[in-house]
This record gives structure tokens, sequence and C-alpha cells, in this order.
């Protein structure tokens, strides 16, 4: 049984792919469900996770969407990601180490998408170009491309409109004194495609956060020189392995001197800019564009996914937080908007969700530390979950904590510890060789070693 919903779906990456999923149960399962049109910039869905060897514009001149490395693992254990209805022990039909690569998440994604045939409802090589909500009619126009043949497509009318682009692919790329004239190569980590780049080089890294911690390990461990990185407001603190530094932010470049804030220098090749994103969506109309600064919970946004500006509440962003959950955040995200659409869920009136959003902005603006982070989101996704009637407990704070716990003991070593999944009960395995020494990091040699609990 089908409604006359029809929803437009911007982004085949895991949040747009989570509401395909769900609408796709609701089907299944003979419940009302939405059409859905899904449109996917790429030649192939995964966002992110759809790795790319370009950088800055893809084949048809679009801005480059994919900012991951070659070399990426995932820096969190997968017992904090995986899909309670699809753990990686369903996927793989045994237990493998916590910590994959990036082809063993992307084939994770992918075998809970190919499940239902998803791949369906997303038109690849295409382009939302623009968004605009009607008053008059109460619905949306969206202007589309075809890239492959160049040529723009007719409007179409929605509607509903869900955002799952994401907030990692547009980078903010700050200026410092006397950086148009270094000598080495400058850019920013979105397009940082492999730590080899950089063996022998000394290396300079702006930022305080998951990529600059990720790239310095990365550098070193692929043979670079002395990294230093350098901090806005506070080092990381943690122990990091011989030829790591932390300074204060720099102040100034001169040739390949960089001077820092504390009267220091030093000589460094290049710079890699780990400076954050923006949130752009160029491609919406004003009175729809989420525009915030990185946080658990943004703004404007009930239940961290409804916009509650404009659009008569007919407008969603997925998977627009700080992320610690990420994917089973993104999933009930998903089916909580899939409730709301479909009319299996009513929303409350104008004057509680404005109240409950405020509620929750309170909550973030009084965290002190990751712990309080990590204990926020995991309140809010523990509230989407109770919201759709959510069968599974997604609440891992324990494990993220031990994560947390575990990197500050020694940030070389977090990856080889192993975690218990609260899905199956079973401990994943020890990897055949600690992450600082393993090169190899394909699919086959990762998955395809023996148990060593």
């Amino acid at each position: 049984m089908n409604g006359n919903q029809r929803v437009c779906l911007i982004g085949a990456g895991p949040g747009g792919m989570s509401f395909l999923y769900q609408n796709e149960k609701l089907k299944a399962a003979g419940k009302k469900y939405a059409d859905v049109v899904c449109y996917e910039k790429q030649s192939d869905w995964g966002g992110l996770w759809n790795y790319t060897w370009r950088t800055g514009v893809d084949e048809h001149g679009e801005f480059c969407h994919g900012g991951q490395y070659i070399d990426l693992w995932s820096n969190g254990p997968k017992e904090c990601l995986e899909y309670p209805d699809y753990t990686f022990e369903d996927h793989f039909g045994k237990s493998i180490p916590c910590f994959p690569p990036r082809t063993v998440l992307f084939d994770y994604l992918q075998g809970r998408w190919n499940k239902y045939d998803l791949r369906k409802y997303v038109h690849f090589n295409t382009i939302v170009k623009h968004v605009t909500y009607n008053k008059t009619t109460d619905d949306f126009t969206v202007l589309t491309k075809d890239l492959v043949n160049d040529h723009d497509l007719p409007p179409e009318k929605f509607s509903h409109v869900i955002v799952a682009t994401g907030h990692f692919s547009f980078p903010n790329v700050p200026y410092f004194e006397g950086i148009e004239t270094f000598p080495g190569r400058v850019l920013h980590s979105h397009d940082f495609r492999q730590a080899r780049e950089f063996k022998g080089k000394r290396i300079l890294i702006v930022g305080s956060s998951y990529s600059a911690e990720d790239i310095s390990m990365q550098c070193r461990k692929m043979g670079s020189d002395k990294v230093v990185i350098s901090y806005r407001r506070k080092p990381m603190g943690f122990k990091f392995p011989d030829g790591i530094t932390e300074r204060p932010l720099l102040t100034k470049i001169d040739g390949n001197t960089i001077h820092f804030k504390d009267g220091t220098t030093a000589e460094v090749d290049a710079i890699i800019l780990c400076t954050g994103y923006l949130y752009h969506f160029p491609y919406l109309s004003e009175s729809l564009r989420l525009k915030t600064s990185l946080s658990v919970y943004p703004a404007g946004l009930y239940k961290g996914t409804l916009w509650m500006v404009d659009g008569n509440h007919k407008v969603f962003y997925l998977s627009m937080q700080d992320q610690y959950y990420s994917f089973t955040m993104f999933d009930v995200q998903a089916e909580w908007t899939c409730a709301v659409i479909c009319g299996h869920k009513k929303l409350p009136d104008r004057k509680e969700m404005e109240s409950d959003e405020a509620k929750w902005v309170k909550k973030r603006e009084a965290v002190k530390d990751v712990y309080d982070d990590i204990a926020l989101q995991t309140e809010f996704v523990c509230d989407l979950a109770r919201e759709v009637g959510c069968k599974y407990n997604l609440d891992v704070k324990a494990l993220f904590n031990k994560w947390e716990n575990e990197k500050h003991v020694d940030i070389v070593t977090y990856r080889d510890q192993v975690y218990t999944s609260v899905f199956t009960g079973n401990p994943g395995i020890t990897h055949h060789t600690p992450w600082f020494s393993a090169y190899d990091d394909s699919l086959e040699t990762f998955v395809n070693q023996t148990c060593n609990k």
C-alpha cells in the first residue's frame, strides 16, 4: 500500500541509503511507504566511502565530493557503528578485527544496501542544481542535471526533500601570512590521498581534531620525517610516537620556516590543512539552508533532523551532527524521518517542537569534554530510537568511553584493542599485525585471517 508522498532524496551515502533501506522495509512489510527519487552526483553510491583518486574537481567538472585517503582505517571500533539488524558477523560470517580499513567498511555497507536491491532507486551522475519551496502549493520544485550528457533535466515536483549530502566535502581553508610564497606543497586534508607521498618529508599539520590526529599518524607510519601539529585552542595531548610534536598556532610562514605563537620555529617541506569543513548547500534556496558550526546538535533542527525555518516541516537533514555513532545514528534518523513522512508518526505542534529543540541545544552548550559529547549523542540516538519503537538498545557509550581511554593510553596501539559487540555478544579478533606495522589493508587480507581472540 502506498501513499502520495513523493520524496526527493539528495545523496546516496550512508545517510541517504539508510532512508532508502528503512522505506523499503516499510514496503516489504506491507505498510505505507514513500515514492523516493534519489539523486547522486557520483557514479557510485557510498558518499565519502566511494574512494576516488581525483581531487579538486571530478570527471564532470563538479567539485570533488570524496575526501578519503587510500590508507584510511576506521578510527573507531566497528562495534560502535555496526547495524543491529546487519552486524559484521552477519556480513562476513565470522568475527573480524575491530578497526577495519576503508575497503572492509565499504564492503559491509554495500552488503546491507544490496539486501533490498536499493541501487534501482538511485539516479547516478545526476546533480541537484536548485531546490525551491512553493508556499502556494506546499511542495518543492527540484532542478537537476544529467552530468554524463551535460543536459539539464525537466523540473520535478516533490512533497518532501531530504538533504543527505553530508558536511565533509567543502573545505574550510584559512589564510596565514606568507602561505602564498611557501615553496612546498600546500593542501587541505580533503585533497590528501596517500601518506606515502610524504615519505622523508618534514610536515606541518594545522588542526587538532580527527584528521590532524590520523593524518599525522599515517604519515609517520608511511615514513615521513618529523611532523609538527599546530593547534588553535589546545593540544590533543596524546602520547605521540617519536617524530610527532605539537605546537601552538602558527603566526606566519617565511619560506620553509614556520613561526609559532610560542616563539619557536620549524622547517617544513609540506603543509596539510586539517582545518575542517563548511556546511555548504548551494543548491538549496536561502531559507532552506542549514547554516551552523560543527556540533553534536546543530540548532534549527527538531530531533536533530527536521528543518524548522522553512518548508512547512517537510525538509529533513540526515547526518549533519559531529559524529561518534555515525552509521547507527544516521539509520535511526532515517527511520524517524521515514515514519514522519509516511504518516506513521505525527509531529507535535510547533511550540512543542521549538521547546524540544531548545532543550537539546541547551544540553549541547553545557558539554565540557569529549565524554560529555559522547553521553549527549548517546542520549540523542536513544531518544530517536524510542520515538520509532526501535527494538534494539543502541547505547554503546561504554565502548566509546573505552575507545577514548585507549587512545590516551597509547595513540599508536589503540587500533590493536579488542571490543565485544553488544548485538552479537562476541568479541572481535586480534589483527595479525599491529596497525602501525600493517601495510596490507586489502579486504582479502583483513577478513581472511585465523581467529585469534
